[in-house]
Formats: C-alpha cells, sequence, structure tokens
C-alpha cells in the first residue's frame, strides 16, 4: 500500500489559483487535474462525507451541516459523532485484507468515535461558569496531550468567530506532522479550512483575500514538502467554492408572516418552537431544508416560497429523488437560493425579541448556520474595548454574555450550498500521482475511488 495525503484545503476553486498561490499554481502544473462536479447541499459536512463514503446524502444520510431531528423535535447543527454516518467509511474499507493500513483524520468533520486509527478534531471546554475552554479531542486520547503540549492550545477562536486566521489552519497543518512523525498512517486526512473566513466575508474579492490566499499556498507548501519527502501520493481537494452574494433571504420569516411557525417567548425574547411549527426552515447557507409537521401545506408552501426574491428552486418528492437527497433526514421541500442570494436562520421580526444567542457565537443554539458570527459590528467604535471588559470580566469569574455579534446579514459577501453558474468555482482535485487518469470532471462520489486508488496502486 502506498502512503498517502489528502489536504482539503476550503474553497479553493481554479478562479483562485494564481499569482498569489505561487506554489500551488506550480503544484497544478505538475500534476493531474479535475474539476468535482458539486454535491447538493455543497456544504462542508454533506461533501466531505460523500467524499469519505462514494454514496450521495441520500445514502450516507449527510443532509446539510445540521437537520432536524424529529425523534427530539430539535434543530442540531455540527454534531460530531461518525455514527451519523450511515454508510461504509473509506477506511473501513482499505483495513479488509491489509492489517498494516492505518488512517488518521485531521479535523475533517464527524471526526469523533470513528474506527479511524488515529483522529484529532476540535472540542472545547464547557465550564459551569459559562466559560469556554479551547481544547480538541483525540483517540488515542493521549495524542491530545502531546500535540498541545508540542504546538500550544488549539487556538479555537482563531478557527471560528470574528478572530479567525491562519493560526487555526497553521496549527492543524503541525498537528498533522505531528502525528505522521508519532505513527506513519497509510492515509491522512488534513482539514485546511482558512480560505473558508475572509471568503464569505468578502466573496471572490481579491483586495481583501490575497493575503489569505498566500498564507494557505504557504501552508501547503509545507505539508507538500514534508509528505514528498516521505515518497507520499499527495491529493490536493476542495469542497466546494465560494462565490459572491448580495441579498440575505430570511425563509422563516416569509413562513412566520403565514402563521405558520411556532415562537416561544421566554424573559421578552424569541425561541423558535420547531416540534409546535406547521411549517419551518433550517437554513445552511444556500441550501435550506423546509420541515412541515403538517404536510397538507407541502404545496401551499411551496407556492408561497417559489414567489420570494433570492429563492431559484423549491424542490419537492421527486425532484429530491432526482438531487439525490433523499432521505428520512431530509426536508419535506429543499430551496436552493439564486447566485447573488444565501439563506439566514432568523425568524424574528424585532430584533429587541432576538435571542441571547443571536448576538454571539453559538454554532450549537442557534437553528440554522450563522456566517454573521464572523462579524463585529463596523458601526462599533467600541467594540474591541467591550470584548477587553467581557474578557477581563469572564477572567475574574463572573459571568457574561459575549453578545458583541451584529444581526447584519448584508454584511455578509460570499456563500456556498448551490452549484455555481461558472465551472471555475467549482471544487478541484489535482493529484501528484503521474499514474492518476481520471477525467477532467469528475462526480463527488468518485473521490472515494480516486483516493483508494492512491494507495492500493504502488
Amino acid at each position: 500500500m502506498k502512503k498517502t495525503v489528502v489536504l482539503n484545503v476550503v474553497g479553493l476553486t481554479q478562479r483562485l489559483i494564481g499569482e498569489h498561490t505561487p506554489f500551488i499554481k506550480l503544484f497544478l502544473e505538475k500534476g493531474k487535474v479535475s474539476t468535482i462536479a458539486p454535491v447538493v447541499p455543497a456544504v462542508t459536512c454533506s461533501v466531505q462525507s460523500t467524499y469519505l463514503t462514494g454514496k450521495w446524502p441520500n445514502e450516507h444520510g449527510v443532509v446539510g451541516n445540521g437537520w432536524y431531528f424529529k425523534e427530539e423535535c430539535e434543530v442540531k447543527f455540527w454534531r460530531q459523532s461518525n455514527q451519523l454516518v450511515q454508510s461504509e467509511k473509506i477506511w473501513d474499507k482499505l483495513k479488509i485484507g491489509n492489517e498494516n493500513f492505518t488512517c488518521a483524520n485531521l479535523f475533517w468533520w464527524y471526526n469523533m468515535y470513528s474506527t479511524a486509527d488515529f483522529t484529532v478534531t476540535p472540542r472545547p471546554n464547557y465550564l459551569a461558569d459559562g466559560r469556554k475552554i479551547p481544547d480538541v479531542y483525540s483517540y488515542p486520547p493521549e495524542l491530545r496531550d502531546t500535540l498541545q503540549k508540542e504546538l500550544g492550545t488549539f487556538p479555537l477562536f482563531h478557527f471560528w468567530g470574528p478572530k479567525t486566521s491562519i493560526k487555526s489552519t497553521q496549527w492543524i497543518a503541525d498537528s498533522a506532522i505531528k502525528t505522521d512523525e508519532l505513527y506513519n498512517p497509510t492515509l491522512t486526512l488534513v482539514y485546511l479550512p482558512h480560505l473558508d473566513y475572509n471568503m464569505q466575508r468578502y466573496g471572490t474579492d481579491f483586495n481583501h483575500i490575497s493575503k489569505d490566499l498566500k498564507e494557505i499556498d504557504t501552508v501547503v507548501e509545507q505539508l507538500v514538502n514534508y509528505y514528498e519527502k516521505q515518497g507520499a501520493h499527495i491529493i490536493l481537494l476542495s469542497e466546494y467554492g465560494i462565490t459572491n452574494v448580495n441579498t440575505p433571504v430570511h425563509l422563516n420569516r416569509v413562513l412566520r408572516s403565514e402563521g405558520y411557525l411556532g415562537i416561544r417567548e421566554e424573559r421578552g425574547l424569541e425561541l423558535l418552537d420547531a416540534g409546535n411549527s406547521r411549517a419551518f426552515a433550517v437554513a445552511d447557507h444556500q441550501v435550506a431544508h423546509i420541515y412541515l409537521n403538517d404536510t397538507s401545506l407541502k404545496d401551499k408552501v411551496k407556492k408561497l416560497l417559489q414567489a420570494v426574491v433570492g429563492v431559484e428552486k423549491v424542490l419537492s418528492d421527486n425532484e429530491i429523488v432526482e438531487a439525490k437527497i433523499k432521505h428520512e433526514r431530509c426536508g419535506d421541500l429543499v430551496v436552493l437560493a439564486d447566485k447573488d442570494s444565501w439563506f439566514t436562520y432568523y425568524y424574528w421580526l424585532d430584533d429587541k425579541k432576538a435571542p441571547d444567542f443571536a448576538r454571539m457565537v453559538d454554532i450549537h443554539k442557534k437553528p440554522g448556520y450563522d456566517p454573521v458570527e464572523m462579524f463585529t459590528d463596523p458601526k462599533d467604535k467600541l467594540v474591541i474595548p467591550k470584548i477587553l471588559w467581557k474578557l477581563f470580566k469572564k477572567k475574574l469569574g463572573f459571568r457574561t454574555l459575549m453578545n458583541v455579534i451584529p444581526l447584519r446579514a448584508e454584511l455578509v459577501k460570499g456563500s456556498h450550498g448551490r452549484v455555481p453558474d461558472d465551472k471555475d468555482d467549482y471544487p478541484i482535485l489535482i493529484s501528484n500521482n503521474p499514474a492518476c487518469n481520471n477525467e477532467p470532471t469528475i462526480q463527488a462520489v468518485d473521490v472515494f475511488s480516486i483516493i483508494e486508488n492512491h494507495v492500493i496502486n504502488q
């Protein structure tokens, strides 16, 4: 079996490879490249699960970064158990008949409790006094301690939120090298999220993202140089392309206007009551699942949403089957944004009644994805002193809300999830393996067999 590493450079597309990414450009010119036809929804958890199982979402069951857990009547995002992926993983297949094969999974999602041999993933400590302490979860458990002793504590607040930076991606890259030195896995999967941040803030504006491109190029160069010295096959790929948007669409507010949402008011603030809603939206970038507790509303809701500005398509029945996302976790309707739009989870009509978590980085309480978590309010000149004061109070042991996230969805200028209009915005796969004979355009499910062939073909 051949040592292989898969570097997942989130957001990388042909459009971005050029003067700001000289090393990646050279890697592309020397290697074999394919464009990947995007999966729907083109979001992290769905795409990664498709790559690692060779199955579509209708089979592996990961229909988004989150969905409505019907047994619990709750919307949950960013769960971590690998048991949620309902198909065989590539490392399971490669282990059959190959007792010496091992796999390291560095930060790809659904990382916990899998049968991969070595795993590392973000796992903060949530203390009883309200503090969130950066940390990771690993298998074996001692790997966590080794990595953080040598590399420092994982920089969680640079991984997501207003402080995102290259620090988190650099830590992941360094942890991949250290894990390789310790265990020498046959297959290593490395998640490099850096481009995801400013591209959602600013879209494809090179005036803003050129520095980010140079930074990720440097990290990729470090990893490629290291793994080439190990004689490894190297696959550089991405999950989706981020494109420019300018219109946030509030589907839950549309449904609320028709009286379909269940709302609970607590302490003067509003909470979405999914289990008591006749129809509600679970927004995930440019895709939204519409769940109907009253299925008699299907045609009426479909017609309602088709008329919303920013909506391109509303899929139902056979259309959902054809999109290969029909699964018990899928919505009764699936809404796709047009090229200029994306979907918020916002359901309140008055910002004064927005829930407390709306103004915080809280990926688990929000009933939908919220890219506004990467911003502070540019109009608030005192936001930095406010953050420092809140952090000081936390260090003194006082409970305090880090409510510094604005309710300004219009700040977001880049998104993904739909199939882009231009193939230059499709994800790509580049290999240094001269025997790699991929077609110019491949399907997302083909990535599984490509990785497999890199490992089993010397």
